[in-house]
């Protein structure tokens, strides 16, 4: 993925059901995220056309993807098996033995793909957030 390829990711994602975009998905926060994951992140093309996108990096320690989305018309194709796949092998190589994603509880396709290609439920743990602007 390239910060060319932005105005065309964000619309795949927009047109996703269940992903949603923060103003962490502003095109400079994306910039300074391929920057920082050059080897992680790609794209699917048919053709001219955009089908499908993932967002990947690390932390030195472990993995992340984040809005793994196919264009509708081209789901149960292995698209979105061959994005995991290419994520979960550039992690590898950059010696990161494990990856997480996170996915809304609302998100029953996302859900179905990620159980159906191995993924393991985590429910040992729970995820805090909080915006870094408030104390």
């Amino acid at each position: 993925m390239e910060i060319t390829d932005f105005e065309s990711v964000v619309a795949l994602w927009k047109s996703s059901p269940g992903i949603g975009l923060s103003s962490a998905d502003k095109k400079e926060s994306i910039k300074s995220f391929l920057e920082k994951n050059r080897n992680t992140c790609f794209v699917a093309n048919y053709g001219e056309e955009m089908i499908g996108t993932v967002l990947c990096g690390n932390d030195g320690r472990r993995g992340y993807m984040y809005h793994l989305a196919v264009k509708e018309s081209f789901k149960n194709r292995g698209v979105g098996k061959e994005l995991v796949n290419l994520c979960l092998e550039s992690l590898e190589k950059e010696g990161i033995e494990k990856c997480h994603i996170f996915v809304y509880t609302t998100n029953e396709n996302a859900i179905h793909f990620y159980e159906k290609t191995k993924w393991k439920v985590r429910n040992d743990i729970t995820i805090f957030s909080k915006d870094t602007k408030s104390s």
